[in-house]
């Protein structure tokens, strides 16, 4: 188990690597880094044989664990542009209002710069606040729109626990897989079926040596098999 890994999250995929191998993607394992991506997968699979396909499943127990990672890649740089001229219009707006907030390094007052670091303005700070929680969403909240985008796999599958997300905030192009349960136990349910992107044989292949790598790994885990690891590529 990762660390820091819930019990929920583990079952969810166990249950992704017995739905893969039920429906003809033999070859499977977890937490495989996907090439291209720089993403780790929870689980990615392989068919056998001519017409080889491969699948990447993802797994959220909860809303805010999709959301995370869900956010639309290119709306969220527009509005990350509207916000930095908002800021530049505040600043200007300030430095008007405030001049003891000025730095007093330039010779020139038109050249002097301004410290907004410690003021206490509600918009502004607010201003401050979304641009930060934008900026982090940039750097590591576009993994579904960008595993989507370069085709990683033939087939992309968000496997989710039951009533947690609303059907807008399903990544665009991702099949859903929900977990139910049963008097017979639990099993994964195909709600949403995913878009066939026809990837690369060469990402396929690239793909199915990173599933190698991870099985080769989770073997010298149980057996305490020592040895170096290859390093990984994206």
């Amino acid at each position: 188990m990762a660390s820091g890994e819930t019990e929920n999250h583990r079952q969810l995929k166990a249950l992704a690597l017995a739905w893969a191998r039920a429906n003809g993607l033999v070859i499977a394992a977890e937490e495989v880094r996907v090439p291209r991506s720089g993403y780790r997968a929870d689980v990615a699979a392989c068919s056998r044989g001519p017409g080889r396909r491969t699948a990447v499943f993802e797994c959220k127990q909860a809303r805010a664990d999709l959301l995370k990672d869900a956010h639309g890649e290119v709306a969220t740089r527009a509005r990350l542009a509207e916000l930095i001229e908002r800021r530049r219009s505040l600043e200007e707006m300030l430095a008007v209002h405030r001049p003891d907030l000025r730095r007093g390094e330039a010779l020139w007052p038109e050249f002097d710069t301004w410290d907004f670091s410690g003021l206490e303005h509600a918009t502004y700070r607010g201003v401050i606040e979304e641009i930060d929680t934008l900026q982090r969403r940039v750097r590591g909240g576009k993994k579904f729109s960008k595993m989507f985008r370069y085709r990683c796999a033939d087939f992309l599958y968000l496997v989710v626990e039951e009533n947690i997300f609303a059907e807008a905030e399903i990544p665009a192009g991702w099949g859903l897989l929900v977990r139910v349960k049963s008097e017979a136990g639990e099993a994964l349910r195909l709600a949403r079926a995913p878009v066939h992107l026809e990837t690369t044989e060469e990402q396929r292949g690239a793909l199915l040596e990173a599933l190698a790598v991870s099985a080769t790994r989770w073997v010298r885990a149980k057996t305490d098999v020592g040895g170096r690891d290859e390093p990984e590529e994206n």
